[in-house]
């Protein structure tokens, strides 16, 4: 079943696609308050052994990374969030322009909605505002089983002029959500046919829960490659829908739900073969660099970035660079000139080892 088009910007809204705005624009409210957030921070259990003599220039640090055939200032991606209102319009917009002043990448809102509401779809074409940098488009992996196919998420990239596909995993939102899709069965097939046929890469991340090796590495064995963490840590879901359903007890019951982000990037920097993006309560430069030395390539962050650009773009851009100098102070202190030489930096478990890190080529 193909979802319907819309016939128009100008045509009537149904009473369903009013109520998906509203649970749009209430999740943008509820993501922006700091309850919202879970307290603890699992990169708080991890710290570097400082180098006293680094022995480098601190003006030789690169932080300069390559990803989906883009050029990167800095390892940092602004995680997907938003779109389908006006109050998402602006804070897209103001992203992508904060993405591009400082060379990142960055990724939409789930495109659901203006797939079947094109008067929504301008929510999401940023690509005039962030023409050089990485772009990604964004659908849940659970519509799969919704009707939607290859030409759905064709659209979807093609909307927005996307380097790649994210399929996001949430099967705990969907759960406690009021109008949630529960029907997760057979994605792991239906994802790999469309990574086999997309022209652009296709992403798999999770919401806030993580996502472990062991998941990954069926994932890769069905052609996927690069991989979101989206750990627990951060924005928490759990809360969020629970909130909107009027049952926080439940919100609170699943709090503390899923694989803890450090933890993800450990397992999934197991798989050589896998691009790993960690994102899940990173909320400075310092947390940014514990991602990479744990075996991250990238650092996603979605919270920061939001609050930054629920006020303007200059706010986008003085977050990402403040995250960006706390990312090389932190490695002219490791005696770190470039990322690869931050992976091998020594980080400390308060309680118990690491795994040994990924070898690199």
């Amino acid at each position: 079943m193909t979802p319907p088009r819309a016939s128009g910007a100008n045509r009537t809204v149904s009473p369903a696609e009013r109520i998906e705005r509203d649970r749009k624009a209430e999740h943008i409210q509820l993501a922006l308050q700091e309850e919202m957030q879970l307290e603890r921070n699992y990169f708080e259990d991890y710290f570097f052994e400082q180098r006293a003599l680094p022995e480098i220039d601190f003006d030789e640090i690169d932080t300069s990374v390559e990803f989906l055939g883009r050029r990167l200032s800095s390892p940092l991606l602004i995680s997907c969030m938003t779109g389908g209102t006006d109050d998402a319009t602006r804070i897209n917009r103001n992203l992508a322009l904060g993405a591009e002043r400082t060379g990142i990448a960055i990724g939409v809102g789930s495109q659901r909605k203006a797939l079947e509401d094109e008067s929504t779809a301008d929510s999401y074409r940023i690509r005039s505002f962030a023409p050089s940098v990485p772009l990604l488009a964004n659908l849940g992996a659970v519509q799969l089983n919704y009707g939607y196919g290859l030409e759905e998420c064709s659209r979807a990239v093609e909307m927005i002029e996307a380097d790649a596909l994210v399929f996001h995993l949430n099967a705990l939102q969907e759960a406690i959500q009021p109008e949630g899709q529960r029907d997760f069965s057979g994605l792991l097939a239906q994802m790999g046919r469309i990574s086999q046929l997309l022209h652009v890469p296709v992403i798999v991340k999770e919401i806030g829960c993580g996502i472990s090796g062991h998941v990954a590495r069926d994932l890769l064995r069905h052609g996927i490659r690069i991989i979101d963490t989206a750990g627990l840590g951060g924005t928490n879901w759990a809360r969020i829908e629970a909130q909107r359903a009027d049952d926080p007890e439940l919100g609170a019951v699943f709090a503390d739900w899923g694989l803890p982000t450090p933890t993800a990037i450990q397992q999934l920097s197991q798989i050589p073969e896998i691009t790993v993006i960690g994102s899940g309560g990173i909320r400075n430069g310092i947390d940014a660099a514990k991602a990479i030395a744990l075996g991250a390539d990238l650092a996603g962050m979605a919270y920061p970035f939001l609050r930054a650009a629920d006020h303007s773009a200059d706010e986008v851009v003085a977050t990402v660079r403040r995250t960006v100098q706390e990312l090389r102070i932190c490695m002219f202190c490791l005696g770190a000139r470039t990322l690869g030489e931050l992976r091998n930096a020594r980080l400390h478990h308060r309680f118990a080892p690491l795994l040994p890190p990924r070898e690199r080529t």
